[in-house]
Order: C-alpha cells, then sequence, then structure tokens
C-alpha cells in the first residue's frame, strides 16, 4: 500500500510538471505583464527559464531531505530500542549533548563563513557529517559492546533515582548517543543552515513565493521514498552471505547508512554543478548581492549573531516560533514514542513502523504541498498560512492526550469492538498527530518561516538564520527535554508526568500564535511597496523583484 501511494504522487507530481511547463501565459491587459494561466498558477507557477535554478535546487533538497528522513526513523530505533533504555533516554539526550552540540556546530559554521566561501563551507561541513556516519557504522557499532561502559552504568542504575534512568542509559549507550546527535544536527546544520540559508541568497522575494511550495513537494517526496527505502530493507531478512552484520538488523543498518553517504555524495556533486553553470549566470545570481556576501561575512561573530536576535522584534518573533515548535513537537512525541516501544520492542519491527509513518508523512505533506500550501499563502496571506501549524497541533494533541489518558476505562469498549489492546489505540492516536503535525512543519511552517527571512538584506539573513536555525531549534528541543526531565525526576515515570506535559502544551501554543501574528503584521510592511527595513540597518532592503508571476 505505502510502495502504490509512493508510486502514485511521483507519477502525479511528473504528470503535473510535463503538464504545466507546456502551459501557456495569458496577458494581463491592464498591466502588460506575462501571468500564469489558472491552472499552471496553483499547480506549477514557474517560467521555463527559471527551471535551470529551480530543478537543480529541488533535487539537492530531495537528496538532503531524503537522508534526513533515513536517519530520524534510524536515530529513534537505535536509542529507543536499546540495552536498558527507553525513550526517557531522548530529553536527556537532546539537553545534555545536542545542544553543546548545536552550540559547537554552530561556532564552527560561524568560523568557517568567516574564511571561506558559502560554497566551500557546505563541502566541509556535509563531508564532516557523511565521515562520521561511515565510522560510526564500520567501526563504533560493530565494536559497541566493547566500547560501552555497561558494568559502570549497571552500578549507576543501583544509586541513583528512577527518575534518572534516561541518564544512565545515555551514558550506557554512548556511541548511539553521538549517533542521535549527528542524526539530529543534519536537519538544523544541512537541510535549515546550509540549504535554506543558500536558497534564501540565491532566491528572489517574487521567486521565493512560487518556489519554496514546491521545495515542500520534493521534500515531502523524500519521504516517501527513504521511508518505503528503510521498509524494503527492514523487511530483509539476515544474509549470512554478505561480508558485514552478525544479524538481520546490522545489516539494515549498514546498508542504510550506506545509502545516506551515497545520496549525500551526490548532493555535493550536484551543487558543484549548480555554483559552475548556474549561479556563474548574472541573471539567477545578481553580483550586487555576492557583494553583499562578502561584506556580511567579515562581520559575522557569534556575539554579534545573537545580540542581532535581540535588537530585532523580527528576528526575535522568527527565533520564537522555531522555539515553541520545537517546544510542543517534542512534548508530545517523547510519550508517543514510549508507547511504541512498549509496542515494539524488537528495534527491526519499532524502526519498520516508524518508517510506515514516515511514509503516511511524506504522501500527506506532498498532496498538501501540491494542492494547498503555496496556493495558500498567496490567497490568504503569510499570516493565515503561518497560523495554521498551531492550530494543527493544538487540536491533534487534544485529541492523543484526550484518549491517552482515558484508555483505562475503555479498554473494554476497545477490545470488542475493535479486536485489539488499549496500548494498540493510543499509538495509532499518537501516529495520527505525528503525521498531521509533521505534514503542517514540512509544508506551511517551514514554507512561511523560511519567507520570512526573504526581504531581509544578505547580513540579516546570514546572522540571523545562524542564530534561529543552528541554536534556537536546539533551544526548543533542548526546552522540551528540560521540561520532561524535571516532570522525570518529580514523578519517576512517563505516564505519571503526562498530565503536566499536556498542561505545558497549552501555554506553549498560545506564545506561539501570538508571535506568529505579530511576525505576519511585520511581514507584511516589510514586503509592502515602499517599505523601510525594519531592522534599521544602515542601508535599507533592496527589493529583488523580477516580473509578477502570480
Amino acid at each position: 500500500m505505502g510502495s502504490f501511494a509512493s508510486n502514485f504522487a511521483f507519477r502525479l507530481f511528473l504528470k503535473n510538471f510535463q503538464f504545466l511547463t507546456e502551459g501557456s501565459f495569458v496577458e494581463n491587459s491592464a498591466y502588460g505583464n506575462p501571468v500564469f494561466s489558472k491552472w499552471r498558477a496553483m499547480l506549477w507557477p514557474v517560467h521555463r527559464d527559471e527551471l535551470l535554478k529551480l530543478i537543480p535546487l529541488l533535487i539537492i533538497f530531495f537528496f538532503i531531505s531524503f537522508d534526513y528522513n533515513v536517519l530520524r526513523t534510524m536515530k529513534d530505533t537505535l536509542v529507543v530500542t536499546a540495552k536498558s533504555s527507553g525513550a526517557e533516554v531522548i530529553p536527556f539526550i537532546k539537553l545534555w549533548v545536542l545542544l553543546p552540540g548545536a552550540l559547537l556546530m554552530t561556532f564552527l559554521f560561524t568560523r568557517l563563513s568567516n574564511r571561506w566561501s558559502q560554497e566551500k563551507v557546505f563541502y566541509v561541513m556535509v563531508s564532516t557529517f557523511l565521515i562520521f556516519f561511515f565510522l560510526f557504522t564500520f567501526f563504533l557499532y560493530p565494536n559497541r559492546e566493547f566500547l560501552h561502559p555497561h558494568q559502570t552504568a549497571d552500578a549507576l542504575e543501583k544509586i541513583l533515582p528512577h527518575g534518572l534512568k534516561g541518564l544512565v542509559a545515555m551514558f550506557r549507550n554512548w556511541t548511539l548517543t553521538l549517533f542521535y546527535v549527528m542524526s539530529e544536527l543534519w536537519s538544523n546544520i544541512i537541510l535549515s543552515m546550509l540549504f535554506w540559508g543558500f536558497a534564501n541568497q540565491v532566491t528572489r522575494i517574487n521567486e521565493a513565493k512560487r518556489f519554496y511550495g514546491i521545495f515542500g513537494i520534493g521534500a515531502n517526496l523524500s519521504g516517501i521514498f527513504a521511508g518505503q527505502a528503510s521498509v524494503f530493507l527492514c523487511q530483509t531478512v539476515y544474509n549470512p552471505n554478505l561480508p558485514f552484520g552478525q544479524d538481520a538488523w546490522e545489516q539494515t543498518l549498514i546498508l542504510l547508512v550506506s545509502l545516506v553517504i551515497v545520496v549525500g555524495i551526490v548532493a555535493m556533486l550536484l551543487f558543484r554543478w549548480l555554483h559552475k553553470k548556474v549561479l556563474s549566470l548574472p541573471r539567477f545570481y545578481d553580483n550586487e548581492t555576492v557583494e553583499q556576501e562578502k561584506e556580511a561575512k567579515g562581520k559575522l561573530s557569534i556575539r554579534e549573531t545573537f545580540g542581532f536576535l535581540l535588537r530585532s522584534r523580527y528576528m526575535l518573533c522568527i527565533a520564537i516560533i522555531t522555539i515553541t515548535y520545537n517546544l510542543v513537537i517534542n512534548l508530545v512525541e517523547v510519550v508517543w514514542k514510549h508507547q511504541l516501544r512498549e509496542l515494539y520492542p524488537d528495534p527491526i519491527q519499532f524502526n519498520l513502523y516508524m518508517n510506515q509513518v514516515s511514509t503516511i508523512i511524506g504522501i500527506v505533506a506532498t498532496t498538501t504541498a501540491i494542492f494547498i500550501s503555496g496556493n495558500m499563502i498567496r490567497k490568504f496571506g503569510w499570516t493565515f498560512t503561518a497560523l495554521l501549524t498551531p492550530i494543527i497541533l493544538l487540536v491533534t494533541s487534544i485529541g492523543f492526550f484526550s484518549f491517552f489518558f482515558f484508555r483505562d476505562s475503555l479498554s473494554h469498549i476497545v477490545n470488542i469492538t475493535l479486536g485489539t489492546t488499549p496500548l494498540a489505540v493510543v499509538v495509532f492516536f499518537g501516529s495520527a498527530q505525528n503525521i498531521l503535525c509533521r505534514g503542517a512543519k514540512y509544508t506551511v511552517f517551514d514554507a512561511t518561516k523560511e519567507m520570512a527571512f526573504v526581504p531581509l538584506d544578505v547580513k540579516s539573513k546570514l546572522k540571523g538564520k545562524a542564530a534561529i536555525d543552528g541554536v534556537c531549534s536546539r533551544l526548543g528541543k533542548s526546552g522540551g527535554s528540560l521540561i520532561h526531565q524535571s516532570l522525570l525526576v518529580t514523578f519517576s515515570t512517563i505516564m505519571a508526568s503526562a498530565p503536566y506535559v499536556a498542561g505545558f502544551l497549552l501555554v506553549i501554543i498560545a506564545i506561539w500564535m501570538y508571535a506568529t501574528r505579530y511576525l505576519g503584521a511585520q511581514f507584511n510592511e516589510l514586503t509592502s511597496s515602499g517599505s523601510k527595513s525594519i531592522l534599521h540597518e544602515k542601508k535599507p532592503i533592496k527589493p529583488r523583484l523580477i516580473e509578477e508571476a502570480v
């Protein structure tokens, strides 16, 4: 079923691409500007001469997102199903290892950006991640039993409170913890800071309104393909003829990470081709922007980057919506993954289920990106579209926690009517919540957040985006982890702390919605004709518009 849906979504995309690139323009009699026909404006609002720029960007985004989706499910499987571990290990990893790792990577990105071009920084950062994944797969993981301090961890479990079990598991399985951190940082460093930072720099505001919805399609199709590739490999049995792997799961892990490495290398090669063959043409990337980039790079520093956020309410609001989203999604996901681990303790079954969910997320998000996301921004505006994500999270979280709290009283009814256990139903509702929320995140949330950067000058994009994507998202996840840790220390288990998690969600979502409304008003002011920079730079933001296409 998942494979059929994946093929259908891809065929639909190719059919739309072929039809829409052959579509015709209609003439606006009032202004004499070329605009798209009705269906083309809705589904493929791209000029033919823009395809040379759009298609490589889209493919690079697809490959980077493919690796992200493979790594995202694998990292959860490794740490949650590891020896003496569970979902309670995730909050401890995100606070005590992931947050320092994000700060370190952001510092490295800043230093490299001061010394080298954006293109060289991309190659160095991507290569660093791929080399680590290679070392983990072929050295650290096969020798994990020798490297992991099980005796010390067993002694710590006896003397520490039960609520710190996750902290001990993080220490016990330290190689898996490192893999979790690097996989998570792939999203923030490679996907958000490097790719989106690059896309924002080379994309004009007029192009962004039309391209970013299409980027969402590429990312979401990658989720479908990554999910089905992982499902296929998880369903294979142990093959003793292969020269690697002691069991079926280890062979699956090696094959999946090898696929990640190959796809990452191809993305770097395509990135090089794009710079050499496309962005060297003035009609795709103007010289004025290049000079602004050089000027901004010379002044980039960690202190200035964060001071920049505090001096600008506009940037501060982008930071708030980034932090609050990650707070909410992480508070809910820990509870869901705890239930999922109880239902599927085996790593192959756990990873298989996670990738089926990932496939459905890709299908939902692709459909949304094709028919809803870009058109909604154009028709209803930035603010309305940006508010959809917190509203969806609010409604689905209420549904998930409602069934979670009343599952014992409904166990008899569930067994009679559905023929399954209450645990399976709770996992199902959590999966539905995760699918809808991730689908919204990969379409309307990402598109509106990235669009908020586009009207800014190059220096603002570099500094603000480095702080927001490199650290603020980590602060949100670490903040959710801190909340979970405090509750675990107090109540010992995830089950006992769940009612308080639900209470935190309501407060955080309210803050998120307020920041979104304020940012929407500022965005409309900034993109209106003749507006001045709200960041009070010495030079006002110069619009880089081509003819209107929608």
